[in-house]
């Protein structure tokens, strides 16, 4: 400045200088700042900048012109784009909530979709605007190496899958639902340098022909892929054994239970197959009514996949369904490490809890037992005509369990006390809803002892830190709706590689 006079500024820095001073800046403030000027604009939108793209969107209309402006911006370069489509404000009214609520039961037990407001219509109508948006904007960046989808509107989805009644409301033709489809399969067609694929409950974006567009040599070298939608009608699947022998290199994969088969098992088994180390299942009530668990893995099937890859570990969520089913799908030798049931209609028995505490001792760190089922007779006791609780079996036997949340089942002080004691600062997630927990007759008729102070006490010597039941549900680290839980859940776990 000296040199050239006082009228030079920060505008006269060369731009090489500039993106490097922006590369200290957190991405909502580099774009605060490329509202500056021109030359700030140009500078702060440099490929080096926006090596990846983490985006959270709500599904409405504002969002539209700053989502187009970005990925105009960022599309063409991004390497690593992770895009979450969230439908946060949901409409009161009709619908989902009629149906939870029992009015719209009639309709639904004669084939009917019960009627959905204007303005779910509207979020639909939006969702589909922006997911053309995202993908336009990418579907010719071959540097693209990883590409996460989720489509969290699930209220559209509560009962099941959105019609086509309804689709056909915001989308008549189904002109908008193939574009995406087809711009789907450019970006797969396109993509020289991509490592992760996964796509979740992203409204019928993923057909059963989709990965046959990508290439043999990107096919080959893949490292991780999921694909899970709930809308796929009757027994179809979005990728068969056959597709899956083109993934050799595949380490990590996240499918519906339904669909991943024994026959897959033997493919990820081959010797030509590199060890798989992540494997995220999603056992759905709704899949098992429409498919068959005739054709999952028996347990010989299980022990080939742990042959060929010792640091196997699988994550499953189980979203209401029966323990009969359970018992048949939890196999001795699957090398479980984490397991979610998530209930709105069935329970779990505590012969399942049982049964996974005998046999994954050695692999179980995460146990989350999660019921929202409208009993008024109060929680399911899984202690019930049991000599010891299935929990505090669980602690005792699962030596690594580091994780253990519980919200709408019985849980006795004295055995949350059994627990925490058991495990001690080993567990370092213990959460359990306040109103879960229960007192015996006899430490409620002890007036010498407060019994919730003592068991906070009783349970904080235990952990070895201090400890609170949790007072409200929303506050539990793993409440939120089941899908996204186990979207997000198995992005980290299969990134924990």
């Amino acid at each position: 400045m000296s040199v050239c006079g006082e009228a030079v500024g920060a505008g006269s820095l060369p731009s090489e200088l500039v993106v490097h001073i922006f590369s200290f800046l957190a991405g909502p403030d580099r774009l605060r700042a490329s509202a500056a000027c021109s030359h700030w604009r140009e500078c702060l939108f440099y490929p080096a900048l926006w090596p990846r793209l983490r985006l959270s969107l709500r599904v409405s209309p504002a969002e539209r012109p700053r989502l187009e402006f970005l990925m105009r911006k960022c599309g063409w370069f991004v390497r690593e784009l992770r895009v979450q489509f969230a439908a946060d404000n949901y409409p009161s009214g009709g619908g989902a909530a009629a149906v939870a609520a029992g009015e719209g039961a009639a309709a639904a037990s004669d084939g009917e979709a019960p009627p959905l407001c204007p303005r779910w219509l509207d979020l639909l109508r939006t969702y589909l605007e922006l997911v053309l948006c995202v993908l336009s904007s990418v579907r010719n960046n071959r540097n693209l190496q990883k590409l996460s989808l989720f489509g969290d509107i699930s209220i559209l989805q509560q009962h099941g899958s959105i019609s086509n009644t309804y689709l056909g409301k915001v989308d008549p033709d189904g002109k908008k639902i193939k574009q995406i489809q087809q711009l789907f399969e450019e970006i797969l067609g396109n993509s020289r340098q991509l490592k992760w694929l996964s796509c979740g409950f992203m409204l019928q974006i993923v057909t059963p022909t989709s990965l046959s567009s990508l290439s043999n040599p990107i096919a080959n070298t893949m490292e991780h892929l999921s694909l899970l939608d709930n809308h796929i009608p009757g027994n179809t699947t979005l990728i068969t054994a056959v597709e899956l022998e083109r993934f050799v290199n595949l380490r990590s994969l996240a499918l519906d239970f339904c669909d991943f088969t024994a026959e897959m098992a033997r493919v990820l088994a081959d010797s030509n197959h590199v060890p798989l180390h992540r494997l995220s299942l999603l056992v759905h009530s709704v899949s098992i009514m429409h498919k068959s668990l005739d054709s999952m893995p028996e347990d010989e099937n299980w022990k080939a996949l742990t042959r060929n890859g010792t640091n196997l570990r699988v994550y499953i969520m189980a979203f209401d369904v029966k323990s009969d089913d359970m018992l048949r799908i939890l196999k001795p030798s699957i090398p479980l490490e984490r397991i979610h049931f998530d209930s709105y209609i069935t329970c779990v028995s505590g012969a399942v809890v049982d049964l996974i505490s005998r046999q994954y001792d050695k692999f179980l760190t995460h146990f989350i037992l999660m019921n929202d089922v409208i009993d008024m007779s109060g929680f399911p006791d899984l202690s019930d005509n049991r000599n010891e609780d299935p929990l505090v079996l669980l602690a005792w036997r699962c030596t690594r369990l580091s994780l253990l949340a519980v919200h709408g089942y019985t849980v006795w002080a004295h055995n949350l006390i059994a627990i925490a004691r058991l495990r001690g600062s080993d567990l370092k997630v213990l959460e359990v809803t306040e109103e879960s927990i229960d007192f015996d007759q006899g430490e409620l008729a002890d007036q010498d002892v407060d019994p919730v102070h003592n068991l906070i006490e009783q349970v904080s010597l235990g952990l070895g830190r201090p400890w609170h039941a949790v007072m409200d549900i929303e506050l539990l680290s793993v409440f939120t709706e089941p899908t996204r839980h186990f979207y997000r859940e198995m992005q980290s776990f299969s990134e924990g590689i």
